[in-house]
């Protein structure tokens, strides 16, 4: 038996509702893999009776995003920590998705670095938070240049996250057909995902969050 309990097996479980697999819940709970694997090996699910390291391997990456597979539609894509040291140009690879890894990876914690706020939409589990580049290069993901700000903090710190137009319609009740395309409701395959692993991602659920966007 391990010489400390640092973690509970309720903290492990709890993480483990929101992970997909051993590495995911070690990096919620910001402890190495070795450690947690330890503990997760000592502590055992009550209903099937094996531990909780076996119960939560996922060597195949069953419901991970596509895009976070070694080789999506047959191409291979650099490990995240090659674009973060710059070893991989990034300006070629989708945002959205560098930012899915970077935070899978533990490299960012999905919450507002200014202020912590990390609530998310009821309809669709989004976070709103903005990718800010401190050295203004959206090709430079190194550690310590890049950063999660709320709408709030990225409008008092950095810039308007809406335009004057975005915002004279919004007071003027206007639907938001021609406003910036920065703000975009489409339900992406890391926020489906998200629902997915809170047990709201059927088909029939889903569309029924769509129909409030």
């Amino acid at each position: 038996m391990p010489k400390r309990k640092d973690l509970t097996k309720e903290r492990i479980q709890a993480a483990m509702t929101q992970t997909l697999s051993v590495r995911a819940t070690a990096r919620y709970l910001n402890v190495s893999y070795q450690h947690l694997k330890k503990w997760m090996k000592f502590y055992k699910d009550d209903a099937t009776g094996i531990t909780l390291f076996d119960a939560h391997k996922n060597p195949h990456g069953k419901g991970i995003p596509k895009f976070m597979s070694n080789a999506p539609f047959g191409k291979k894509e650099p490990a995240i920590l090659d674009i973060i040291e710059g070893r991989v140009d990034a300006s070629s690879f989708n945002p959205q998705k560098l930012k899915y890894r970077m935070i899978e990876g533990g490299f960012l914690k999905e919450e507002c670095h200014s202020c912590g706020f990390h609530e998310r939409r009821v309809i669709d589990y989004k976070m709103p938070l903005i990718m800010n580049f401190k050295d203004g290069n959206k090709t430079h993901y190194q550690i310590g240049n890049v950063e999660l700000l709320c709408y709030n903090c990225y409008f008092l710190y950095i810039t308007n996250v809406l335009t004057n137009k975005d915002i004279e319609q919004l007071e003027d009740h206007v639907p938001l057909n021609n406003t910036s395309p920065a703000i975009n409701f489409e339900l992406d395959e890391y926020n489906q995902q998200r629902l997915r692993e809170l047990g709201l991602g059927n088909d029939s659920k889903e569309d029924e969050f769509v129909k409030y966007l």
